[in-house]
C-alpha cells in the first residue's frame, strides 16, 4: 500500500471510526464536563501541529474552550521553574506515532499537576497514550507512506466528534455521518488534480492561503508541498498575508487558497480579487463557491453543503491529491521523501 492508497482509503475509515469510537468520545467528554477545564494547552509537531490549529479554531468557536500551545523545550530543556502551571487545563496531546519525547513530557507534566490529560493518536499502544488519563485512538491504521495523510484527517474527526458531543447537539452528529460520503465525493477530483499538477511541474515556489477553520489546511497543504515535491510553500491566515507578505506577489505569482463557504469567505474573496486584478498572481482555488472558484486559473470544486466546522476535513483531500501528483510530475518518489522519517523523535 502506498501514499495514494492511503489517501484513497480515507472515507471508509472514518466511516469506521464513526461508527465504533462515539463511547470512547463520550467518556472523555464526560470528565471534561465533570472537572470543568478553563482552558486547553495543547502540544503536537508537524501535521499533527496542523490539527491542533483545527481544534484550536473549533473549540473556541463551538465550545468556548481557548486553546494555548504548548512550547515543548519548556517540559525538556529548562527547568522545573520554566513549568507552566496547569491544573485548571485540559492538557491535549496529539501525535501520529505518540513517541515524541517532547509532546509525552507535556501530557506527563499535566497529569502530575492533577489536570485532564488527553492523547489523540494513530498508534494505542504509545508513550504518549501511557501518559495520558484518557486517549483517543484514531484507527486508522498502519501508515507506510512516509507523509502523513489518513492520520491527520483521523485526528481532524475526532477532534471534530469531540467538540461535537461537548455541545450535545443531534444535527451536529448527524453531519459528522454524513461526512465519509462527502470525502468521498471529494476523491473524485483526482483527474481534475493530477491535470492541474501536471502542467504546474515547474512550481517551485508558492504561498498557500486559508483563514479560519482552514488555515489548518492552507498549513497542511503546504507542508505536504514542501515534504514531497521539494516546492518552498509558505502559508498564511489571509488575514496575517496583508500585513506584510503580500509584498512578494508579482505577475505570475503562484497562490493556492483554500476557500469554502463560511463566515470568512467575503474576506478571503476580496483578498483574491485583489492579488488576481491587481498583482496578476496566478491562482488555484480549492472552494464549494462559484464565485472563488471563477476567480482561479485553476480551481478544484468541492463538494457542497458542508457546514464550515467540517470543511477542513473535506478541503483537504483535494490538496493530498494535487501534492501527490506534483511529485509524481516532477519526477521525485511519493513513497519515500529525502531527509524525513516516518517518526520523528524530538526533545
Amino acid at each position: 500500500m502506498g501514499l495514494r492508497d492511503e489517501i484513497i482509503e480515507q472515507p471508509a475509515l472514518l466511516r469506521r471510526w464513526l461508527d465504533t469510537q462515539l463511547d470512547a468520545v463520550r467518556q472523555v467528554a464526560a470528565a471534561i464536563r465533570q472537572r470543568q477545564p478553563d482552558y486547553v494547552f495543547l502540544a503536537a509537531r508537524g501535521t499533527s501541529d496542523h490539527a491542533g490549529v483545527y481544534a484550536q479554531y473549533l473549540w473556541g468557536a463551538r465550545n468556548r474552550l481557548p486553546v494555548a500551545f504548548a512550547a515543548p523545550s519548556l517540559f525538556t530543556r529548562y527547568d522545573a521553574q520554566s513549568v507552566p502551571r496547569l491544573h485548571n487545563a485540559l492538557v491535549v496531546g496529539i501525535s501520529q506515532s505518540g513517541q515524541s519525547p517532547d509532546v509525552v513530557s507535556v501530557l506527563a507534566e499535566g497529569r502530575r499537576q492533577g489536570a485532564v490529560t488527553l492523547a489523540i493518536t494513530n498508534a494505542a499502544h504509545s508513550p504518549l497514550n501511557e501518559a495520558a488519563e484518557f486517549a483517543l485512538d484514531v484507527h486508522m491504521g498502519v501508515e507506510r507512506a512516509t507523509a502523513t495523510t489518513k492520520s491527520y484527517t483521523g485526528e481532524l474527526l475526532a477532534v471534530a466528534t469531540l467538540s461535537a458531543v461537548l455541545r450535545g447537539e443531534a444535527a451536529d452528529l448527524e453531519d459528522l455521518r454524513r461526512l465519509p460520503d462527502v470525502v468521498e465525493a471529494a476523491l473524485a477530483l483526482e483527474p481534475a488534480a493530477a491535470e492541474i499538477a501536471g502542467r504546474q511541474r515547474d512550481l517551485k515556489h508558492c504561498v498557500v492561503l486559508g483563514r479560519g477553520y482552514n488555515y489548518a489546511t492552507a498549513r497542511e497543504w503546504a507542508l505536504k508541498l514542501k515534504e514531497l515535491a521539494y516546492v518552498f510553500a509558505d502559508p498564511y491566515s489571509a488575514a496575517d498575508f496583508q500585513h506584510g507578505p503580500i509584498a512578494m506577489v508579482e505577475r505570475g505569482f503562484p497562490v493556492l487558497a483554500v476557500a469554502p463557504r463560511g463566515a470568512v469567505l467575503d474576506d478571503l474573496l476580496a483578498l483574491l480579487r485583489r492579488l488576481r486584478d491587481e498583482h496578476e498572481a496566478d491562482l488555484l482555488v480549492i472552494s464549494d463557491d462559484e464565485a472563488a472558484l471563477a476567480l482561479g486559473h485553476n480551481s478544484l470544486r468541492l463538494p457542497g453543503g458542508v457546514p464550515e466546522w467540517l470543511t477542513p476535513i473535506v478541503g483537504i483531500v483535494p490538496a493530498q491529491l494535487y501534492c501527490y501528483h506534483l511529485t509524481l510530475a516532477k519526477g521525485y518518489d511519493a513513497e519515500t521523501p529525502r531527509h524525513i522519517r516516518k517518526v520523528t523523535l524530538t526533545e
